[in-house]
């Protein structure tokens, strides 16, 4: 009877001292998950290959032991303050339908039961998603859209990684700005005459709305006159049209913004009907895509695009070029803005969880309103992320920072993207003005 006591007694001390090492929410290392919404078919669908790559590689470095990678994440297998749990992530497909999206999202939070939410490229379906987390109280990191409103809304539980549109749109016009003041590198003073006046086409959803407000916006600020200004139906099938008002606009400067099939129309457009602007700029999305590179090849020489992330930040950083190694080997391309922020927001995923050690939404939440990553932990080549809390644009990365590149053919005879701005890091003269067709 007295071996049966001390035993049962014995097992109790085990059990009280397993629970202080181990709060229950840590005790075994488990998986947990986190629902990807991306759009892995459609116009997108480019995109979002790239997105998923990117994210699918940051889980894989996470739960595993890089000693080659310099990022404190790559130093653990899994999330040590949770018992070496690691990363799952369900992937879904939105289509880039923000109703789908949102459905999407209650099958993961109901059905999957994830502890968060990591997606959705367009801001459309972020938008709509975003507002089902806040509805169920999960966290969700959006990494990739850029609407300057989804950070507006004062939400809880949502939180963004990558800068926003005023913020990259506001590049733009620094770097013409720079031109006149003969601050580009290889590209002597622009007299401010040869710069006047701009035309823009955004697609008709919230994200190239947006865009095509602000650039009326900044118009203004700058000193432009804005002679056309188009909001064209996403996915179309034919856009000459548009391209004849624009030309016919005859502006010193295009705009655009448009995703991975619509960019690659509008190029071909501007070339059947020998666009002869002196600047064409496309926000990221599109114009920053592989198959548009591939697609169009030297057809795109001296197009500029706004981005996060060029294959010469390599050279700035070596921790980029490390990553980068590994994502050239799993999909034969380099880092690109896409892969490089989805990769980044499951990062941030990572940072969070490991600080919180639990997956309970309001430890989630906490850690988030308080976090600092440094730089340094970064591929990208940001001063770190912190989230603004509380202010105007709660959840908004304000360390963030964009970079925009310029397509030129290099000694090898390839196309590729050089950095231009911002003009410290330029790694080669500008072409200008754009050669024209």
């Amino acid at each position: 009877m007295r071996k049966k006591i001390n035993f049962g007694f014995s097992m109790v001390i085990l059990i009280v001292a397993a629970a202080l090492i181990f709060p229950c929410h840590a005790m075994a290392a488990g998986e947990i998950k986190i629902g990807v919404i991306y759009p892995l078919t459609g116009g997108a669908a480019a995109a979002g290959r790239e997105l998923k790559a990117g994210a699918e590689l940051a889980a894989e470095i996470a739960n595993s032991v890089m000693p080659d990678i310099d990022m404190t994440m790559a130093k653990k297998a899994g999330i040590q303050s949770l018992g070496g749990a690691r990363i799952k992530l369900i992937f879904k497909d939105h289509e880039g339908n923000p109703t789908l999206g949102a459905d999407l999202a209650k099958k993961l939070i109901l059905d999957d039961k994830v502890d968060g939410i990591l997606g959705c490229y367009f801001s459309s379906v972020t938008k709509t998603v975003s507002a089902v987390a806040e509805q169920y109280g999960i966290p969700m990191i959006n990494g990739s859209s850029t609407s300057p409103g989804l950070t507006e809304r004062g939400l809880k539980w949502f939180w963004r990684t990558t800068p926003h549109d005023k913020w990259f749109t506001k590049d733009l016009f620094e770097l013409l700005k720079g031109l006149k003041e003969g601050k580009v590198k290889g590209v002597p003073a622009v007299p401010a005459g040869d710069l006047k006046s701009i035309a823009s086409a955004c697609e008709k959803t919230e994200w190239g709305s947006h865009v095509s407000g602000l650039i009326k916006d900044l118009a203004r600020e700058y000193g432009y006159t804005v002679k056309k200004s188009l909001l064209y139906a996403a996915k179309s099938a034919d856009l000459s049209s548009e391209v004849r008002s624009l030309k016919a606009a005859r502006p010193d400067i295009m705009l655009f913004a448009s995703y991975t099939s619509d960019a690659i129309l509008m190029a071909k457009t501007m070339k059947a009907q020998k666009i002869t602007a002196k600047i064409i700029w496309g926000q990221d999305a599109g114009f920053e895509k592989p198959e548009f590179r591939k697609t169009l090849g030297k057809d795109i020489e001296g197009i500029l695009t706004r981005t996060v992330f060029l294959p010469k930040v390599v050279d700035l950083k070596p921790l980029a070029g490390q990553v980068n190694k590994l994502y050239k080997a799993k999909t034969g391309n380099d880092l690109g803005g896409a892969s490089a922020r989805a990769f980044t927001g499951l990062q941030t995923w990572v940072h969070i969880l490991e600080k919180a050690g639990s997956t309970k939404p309001e430890d989630i939440q906490k850690v988030a309103n308080a976090i600092e990553i440094p730089g340094k932990e970064l591929v990208v080549p940001w001063a770190g992320i912190k989230f603004a809390n509380p202010g105007n644009e709660m959840g908004q990365n304000i360390l963030g920072s964009g970079l925009i590149g310029q397509y030129q053919v290099g000694p090898d005879g390839k196309i590729g993207l050089e950095i231009v701005y911002p003009f410290d890091v330029a790694s080669a003269n500008m072409i200008y003005p754009f050669k024209g067709y």
